[in-house]
């Protein structure tokens, strides 16, 4: 086995951790782990991250559900447009985007560069998320759950998670908070619930496209993140989540810098 490859497994426990501590952030360490470290091709590493992604959130939404922090009915609200969005977006949306977006003299814009750069901007966007503390902000009153909201934030999600292979915890979890009043642990667990959907959902797009799949890495990468969801879940009961979430954020945000600067400049 390459050293790379063995470096890769070592970090597929800590794309667990994350999932398990902070209920996201699982996808944007695993496209950039399995892209520049495991050397998979950036359209396939968004396809294997949400198998990677699904799966072990799917493990994660199990133990936060016997802990009694996931709102099923939310899951569905949330669940149905993003689940059928993210579908859309990996069998019909990404297929389609051509492999050469435009070319110069010097330069070519590849649809795997494409991917990359729009990646790195959700990585920032996200970590503006991450970092801004939620619980100072006060969510709304409002008992009343506005459907069409929720079935908007729900499709957005979904096209995001489809084009780069993202989770979308980071984007679920502010929802379910300022949407539907849900408190910040309940957030974390309906979110892996949620996650996990769109994710194997999304996946299964990548299926019929007849991807060509590894399951020999897919499943060791799987198997070694859904060991660290386990590890995360331990800790979280015993450090902030909010500290950690804000650290993470920072991290996320020089690594979206680091992303848009290497696939534009240094490739």
């Amino acid at each position: 086995m390459e050293m790379s490859h063995i470096i890769g497994y070592v970090l597929a426990v800590f794309v667990g951790i994350t999932l398990g501590l902070i209920g996201s952030g699982g996808s944007i360490l695993s496209v950039p782990i399995l892209v520049y470290i495991m050397n998979v091709e950036p359209i396939l590493a968004t396809a294997y991250s949400l198998f990677v992604v699904g799966t072990t959130a799917l493990i994660g939404g199990i133990q936060k559900a016997k802990q009694k922090l996931v709102d099923f009915r939310k899951v569905v609200l949330f669940g149905i447009p993003t689940v059928v969005s993210v579908f859309v977006a990996r069998k019909y949306l990404v297929p389609r985007i051509p492999e050469v977006i435009f070319s110069t003299e010097n330069f070519t814009f590849h649809k795997s560069v494409l991917i990359m750069v729009f990646f790195a901007i959700v990585m920032i966007a996200a970590s503006v998320s991450m970092i801004k503390p939620l619980k100072g902000i006060i969510p709304s009153k409002s008992d009343k759950l506005n459907y069409y909201k929720i079935g908007v934030q729900g499709i957005f999600i979904g096209l995001v998670v489809g084009l780069v292979g993202a989770g979308g915890g980071f984007l679920i979890i502010p929802a379910l908070i300022f949407m539907t009043k849900t408190p910040m642990k309940m957030a974390i667990g309906t979110s892996l619930f949620i996650v996990s959907a769109q994710s194997l959902f999304g996946f299964m797009g990548d299926i019929h496209a007849n991807q060509i799949i590894d399951w020999k890495l897919l499943i060791l990468f799987t198997f070694l993140s859904i060991i660290g969801i386990f590890i995360g879940n331990f800790i979280s009961k015993r450090v902030n989540g909010e500290n950690l979430k804000s650290s993470f954020g920072w991290f996320v945000l020089v690594m979206g810098i680091y992303i848009i600067i290497k696939e534009l400049f240094l490739s």
